[in-house]
């Protein structure tokens, strides 16, 4: 089985349920197993203050995860138009990832949540699309042959999947917004399946 990493931060449980969305798309397609992963909080000094080991949820991601994963997909809440701080310290610390190209032509898509609906969901995606390309990854986005993405009246992008959780982060995940998640999760790991070849030793790389 070949594994899709779906990486994400997530504070109100909106983009972990987005998370857990494309989780169940990458599962449709055969041969190909989602694997998530979090990272943890980080102080305003940017040191990370939790356990090793979470309390509940998935495991925190580590630079293996990135380097054995066929393909990726990261998510972070909005911060000023911006990822969140925790997700930008992990990727900070992926050098040793791009001097080797561990990345390199590998699939990634990116989603997001805001607490408004015109909150900077778009830059957030796109921000998150700035290190994938210096990585050298393939981007895919959600097409408009998904018929939702121009129906939907709460989240949902051709950049990538979001949801609009509120002010108060009380509006619950809608139905589009977890479609159009799922559909990403479908694309993302159909395009790991076609990139992938198989090496003498039974090995799955993605071609460039």
């Amino acid at each position: 089985m070949r594994e899709i990493l779906i990486l994400y931060y997530s504070v109100h449980g909106g983009t972990r349920q987005l998370a857990e969305a494309i989780a169940r798309g990458v599962a449709e397609v055969p041969g190909m197993l989602p694997r998530v992963r979090t990272v943890p909080r980080v102080t305003s000094r940017v040191e990370t203050p939790e356990p090793a080991i979470p309390s509940d949820g998935p495991p925190y991601a580590e630079l293996s995860d990135l380097q054995d994963c066929v393909g990726l997909a990261l998510g972070s809440p909005t911060r000023f138009g911006n990822m969140a701080a925790p997700m930008k310290y992990f990727l900070d610390q992926t050098a040793p990832l791009w001097l080797s190209g561990a990345l390199e032509g590998k699939p990634a898509a990116v989603f997001t949540s805001s607490a408004s609906l015109h909150g900077g969901q778009e830059s957030t995606l796109l921000s998150m699309m700035l290190p994938l390309l210096h990585h050298g990854m393939l981007l895919l986005g959600i097409p408009f042959t998904e018929a939702r993405l121009g129906a939907t009246r709460s989240g949902g992008t051709p950049y990538g999947a979001s949801h609009h959780g509120g002010s108060d982060a009380a509006l619950p995940v809608t139905a589009d917004e977890l479609h159009l998640a799922q559909a990403l999760g479908r694309r993302l790991a159909r395009a790991a399946q076609r990139l992938c070849v198989e090496l003498p030793g039974g090995d799955a790389e993605a071609s460039s």
